[in-house]
């Protein structure tokens, strides 16, 4: 089961006021919309720290490729759009010390919205194929 969302600073803030005011726990939760034990460890974190801060980082591994590198990679891919997602990996590798995975590299250029799909051959409509459409369409038409 997943974590709630933060609190946001805002409400820590009106956690804070309420609780010095002598506000009944119960309606500091209704006010701010979020659980009594919320209410009580924000609370206890004001009274010892002074600060209402949240001590939650972001969650999950840290990116491989930051922000820079994601730059990087996007400058890559325009000085020459035909190469593959290996060549791309190789020639990203070269210039960093960390070493980076090909899944890693379709990832991030998936997240930055570089995708390329080959277009599918369609063979063009010949002359005997639109006789045969437009006849199609008149036979049809009612």
């Amino acid at each position: 089961m997943g974590k709630a969302a933060d609190v946001s600073e805002f409400d820590r803030g009106q956690i804070a006021m309420s609780r010095r005011l002598e506000t009944i726990i119960t309606e500091t939760a209704r006010l701010v919309d979020c659980s009594r034990s919320a209410i009580v460890s924000i609370h206890a974190k004001w009274i010892y720290d002074g600060d209402t801060g949240s001590r939650r980082q972001g969650v999950g591994r840290p990116r491989v490729i930051k922000e820079k590198g994601r730059r990087r990679l996007s400058r890559l891919v325009k000085q020459n759009w035909r190469q593959t997602v290996a060549q791309l990996r190789a020639q990203y590798s070269a210039g960093t010390s960390a070493s980076v995975s090909e899944h890693t590299v379709q990832r991030t250029l998936l997240d930055m919205g570089l995708c390329r799909r080959r277009p599918t051959s369609v063979p063009l409509l010949t002359k005997r194929h639109r006789q045969q459409r437009l006849q199609s369409t008149r036979e049809h038409r009612d």
